[in-house]
């Protein structure tokens, strides 16, 4: 339980037992007065513009060789937490957690997407999980402010048309119905992991990857949630196009595979029987390879998907300058 979570439980009882053995009185100003401070105070000492302390976890605590390891997922991150925050509640972090931002751009075309209730949870709490994300990452390194993101509806729709090699019409929308924004979801958080899966074997900490394996297991959740709604639907039309909910799993895959020109990484939510799980069934709900252990990425690889060239050198796609961190940098020094 954190520290959070324990002082609202004791404010909780407290005034539950204050309630329960004194009687009615009307508050003074002074009492008044003293309750705001408590609250401003407490409210300040558990906002976002200092991260909580993560046992065994400092810039202390994490060795000079995996600093950039560490960081590049902030790119990931952020762009993951201002989606989700933008398709649930219509604000991004510049509402909810603008320390976290450290002064970065405000994205581009975020905007609240039409989901239902159920659907508007879901993707709630996978926001929140994010900015927890940014926070733990932010407590073991320094990092970089947010880079410029391109949320536009636009950016989503030409990363569709380049999957099926040709543009969709009317153009892919991932903020008008609940199935489009979770087949845009499907676009994101496996790039991620897949990226912490190959991060953590070059970790040199024991801090290190205690912090991306936990990283890696929420972000393993996220992705399953996401294929398990969609593969629940796996046969039906996305309107008005009628293409299957299927192949646009498989050809947004297909296109990851191509752009990260690194083989078989990627997998829709049907494949061949052959490429199933042992080679015995053809639905496809988590991808794995042929022990059915996740696949990794190096950073170069997430570089040329996101960007959307496939091109670790050119920034593009949801990443119009580019993204941040020494390594990604590195890539970009002789781009103009």
């Amino acid at each position: 339980m954190t520290i959070l979570k324990v002082r609202l439980c004791i404010i909780t009882l407290a005034a539950s037992k204050e309630a329960n053995n004194t009687t009615m009185v009307p508050p003074t100003s002074t009492t008044i007065a003293t309750t705001i401070a408590s609250l401003i105070l407490f409210l300040a000492s558990n906002s976002y513009s200092y991260p909580p302390t993560i046992e065994g976890l400092s810039y202390s605590s994490v060795p000079a060789s995996d600093v950039d390891l560490l960081e590049f997922p902030l790119n990931l991150e952020y762009l993951e937490a201002e989606f989700f925050l933008h398709g649930s509640m219509g604000h991004g972090l510049d509402r909810f957690a603008p320390n976290l931002t450290q002064q970065g751009p405000a994205p581009l075309g975020g905007r609240k997407a039409n989901l239902d209730p159920f659907t508007k949870d879901v993707i709630k709490q996978f926001a929140w999980q994010e900015v927890g994300h940014l926070r733990a990452i932010k407590n073991a390194v320094k990092g970089f402010p947010r880079p410029l993101l391109d949320l536009r509806a636009e950016t989503f729709a030409q990363v569709i048309n380049n999957a099926f090699g040709r543009q969709l019409s009317p153009p892919f929308d991932p903020y008008a119905t609940p199935l489009n924004f979770l087949i845009a979801c499907y676009m994101i958080p496996y790039v991620g992991l897949t990226g912490y899966v190959g991060a953590n074997p070059k970790l040199q900490g024991s801090a290190s990857k205690k912090l991306v394996a936990g990283l890696l297991a929420v972000e393993s959740g996220q992705d399953a949630v996401i294929r398990a709604l969609l593969y629940e639907r796996v046969k039906e039309k996305v309107h008005p196009y009628r293409i299957t909910v299927a192949e646009f799993t498989d050809r947004i895959s297909e296109i990851r595979n191509k752009l990260g020109n690194a083989g078989l990484k990627d997998e829709g939510l049907i494949v061949p029987k052959c490429q199933g799980a042992e080679g015995k069934i053809s639905g496809n709900i988590l991808a794995g390879d042929n022990y059915s252990l996740g696949f990794a990425r190096t950073p170069e690889e997430i570089l040329r998907i996101v960007y959307g060239g496939g091109d670790e050198r050119v920034p593009g796609g949801f990443y119009p300058q580019g993204a941040d961190g020494r390594i990604a940098r590195s890539y970009l020094h002789n781009y103009a």
